[in-house]
C-alpha cells in the first residue's frame, strides 16, 4: 500500500518535545510514513545531545544533519542557516519526501522551510502567526517560514487571524490547538515519585523550575540579564527555596549564559542545581507538581513554555524580561524586569499568595483544543498533491487609487 512520505525536521529539545505527538500521529496514520531529520542542538553534547531521547522514544533517525553553530555570534547564526541549507537540501535530494513538516521561529526550521520551498517539497509550518514582540527574531522567522510554507497548523485563532491577514488563502490555515496539549492531557510525563528521585527534591519545600534564553537583538548583554536571576535565586535558595536551572537554546548569546550558569553550579549553592536539558518526561513532570494544591512549584525565565505549557499544569509563572512579549498568555503569568529585587518578590508571589495559586489551578488554557497530532496527521494524509498546493496566491493585493497601493 502506498504511503506519502513525510519529511519531519527537529532542530532542538523544546521543539521535539512538541513535535513528538505529531511525529506518533504520522506514524500511526496508515496512509503516511515519516523520514525524521535532525539537527542543531540534538547533536551537540554541551545541550544535553538530545539524539539519545528521540531514539528512547522510538523513533528511526533518518538523517543527522550538521550545522555548525558556536550560539556566540549573530554572525555563527547567519553562517549556520547558510550551512543548514545546504546539508538539509542535500538530505532532501536523497529521501524524496512527498511533504515536509517544519516547526516554529528557529534558525535550523528556518533553513529547513527554505531548502524545501526551492525544491518544489510542500512544506507545513506549525505554530506560525504567533507574536513575540519583545527583541527576539522570532517574528520576523516566524513569518518568514509562513510565507514560504504551503499548510499552516497554528496554536490558536488569533495566530489564525494574522497568517490570514498576511495574504495566505483560508483552505491552507488550520487552527489544530498546541501539540504537547495531547501528552499533558494523556498524563505522559513524569509522576511526583520519578521527579523525586531523578532530581532529589524534598516536596515539603518550595521548588522553582527555571530557563532563561537570551535575547536575539541584545545577545550581547545575555550575561548581564542573566545575573539579576542568579542573584534572586540565591537570595531564595537561603530561604530555603530549591531551583532547577537549565541550559539556554544555542542562539546567539547562548554561550555566555552557558558559562554563567556553569560558575553558579560549581558554587554548589544548597538547593539548587543546573541541569543541560530534562527532557520533555521530566520537565513536564515537574511543572505537573503544581497540580496539588499542597506543593508550591513555579515556572520563572523567559521560555515560551512558560505561557504555553505551563497552563496545562496550573503552575504559576513569572516571565522576566522582554523575549515574550506579545505573546498569547493566561492568567497564570506574571512578569518582572531584569532586577533581582522584581524576580524574587515575584517568584515568592508565584509560590506563596494562595489566592494567585488557585487563580493559576483554575484559569482558563489559551491553548487548549486538544488532538492536535492526529489533526494535523488527517491533513497530510488528504490534501492533494498538486499544482494548487505548491502555486501560493495572495489573497490581498492591494487596491490602485492614483497610482497608489491603498
Amino acid at each position: 500500500m502506498y504511503q506519502r512520505v513525510i519529511a519531519v525536521f527537529t532542530g532542538n529539545r523544546a521543539e521535539y518535545g512538541l513535535q513528538y505527538p505529531i511525529l506518533r500521529a504520522i506514524n500511526s496514520h496508515p496512509d503516511l510514513d515519516y523520514r525524521l531529520l535532525v539537527s542543531g542542538a540534538h547533536l551537540d553534547p554541551n545541550f544535553g545531545s538530545t539524539l539519545d531521547e528521540i531514539c528512547a522514544d522510538g523513533f528511526h533517525v533518518d538523517a543527522e544533519v550538521k550545522i555548525e553553530m558556536d550560539a556566540a555570534s549573530l554572525f555563527a547564526t547567519a553562517q549556520a542557516i547558510g550551512s543548514g541549507i545546504l546539508a538539509i537540501s542535500r538530505v532532501l535530494n536523497d529521501l524524496k519526501p512527498d511533504m515536509m513538516v517544519v516547526y516554529a521561529d528557529r534558525f535550523e526550521g528556518f533553513a529547513a522551510v527554505t531548502a524545501a520551498s526551492q525544491m518544489n517539497i510542500p512544506t507545513a509550518h506549525i505554530e506560525g502567526g504567533d507574536l513575540t514582540e519583545g527583541g527576539a527574531l522570532d517574528d520576523s522567522v516566524r513569518h518568514a517560514m509562513t510565507k514560504l510554507a504551503h499548510l499552516h497548523f497554528t496554536t490558536n485563532q488569533q495566530a489564525t487571524n494574522r497568517i490570514l491577514a498576511m495574504g495566505e488563502e483560508p483552505w491552507r490555515v488550520h487552527t489544530v490547538g498546541f501539540p504537547a496539549i495531547d501528552l499533558i492531557s494523556e498524563g505522559r510525563f513524569a509522576s511526583a515519585e520519578e521527579v523525586v528521585d531523578k532530581l532529589g527534591l524534598d516536596l515539603s519545600r518550595p521548588v522553582v523550575l527555571f530557563t532563561q534564553h537570551s535575547v536575539s537583538t541584545e545577545f550581547s548583554h545575555a550575561a548581564e540579564q542573566l545575573a539579576p536571576s542568579l542573584a534572586a535565586i540565591e537570595m531564595l535558595a537561603a530561604e530555603g527555596v530549591q531551583t532547577i536551572l537549565t541550559y539556554p537554546n544555542n542562539d546567539a548569546g547562548g554561550q555566555a549564559i552557558i558559562e554563567q550558569l556553569e560558575v553558579f553550579g560549581a558554587a554548589h549553592i544548597p538547593g539548587t542545581q543546573v541541569c543541560r536539558s530534562l527532557g520533555r518526561h521530566l520537565y513536564h513532570g515537574v511543572l505537573a507538581l503544581a497540580r496539588n494544591p499542597s506543593l508550591r512549584v513555579a515556572c520563572v525565565g523567559n521560555s515560551s513554555s512558560g505561557l504555553k505549557e505551563t497552563p496545562a499544569f496550573g503552575c504559576p509563572t513569572l516571565n522576566i524580561g522582554s523575549r515574550q512579549e506579545g505573546r498569547l498568555r493566561g492568567q497564570n503569568v506574571l512578569d518582572a524586569d531584569y532586577d533581582a529585587g522584581s524576580i524574587s518578590a515575584g517568584i515568592r508571589r508565584c509560590l506563596y499568595d494562595d489566592d494567585f495559586r488557585a487563580l493559576c489551578r483554575y484559569a482558563e488554557n489559551p491553548y487548549w483544543l486538544g488532538d492536535a497530532g492526529p489533526k494535523i496527521a488527517e491533513v497530510l494524509a488528504s490534501v492533494s498533491l498538486d499544482q494548487r498546493l505548491i502555486r501560493k496566491r495572495m489573497t490581498l493585493k492591494g487596491e490602485m487609487r492614483d497610482s497608489w497601493f491603498r
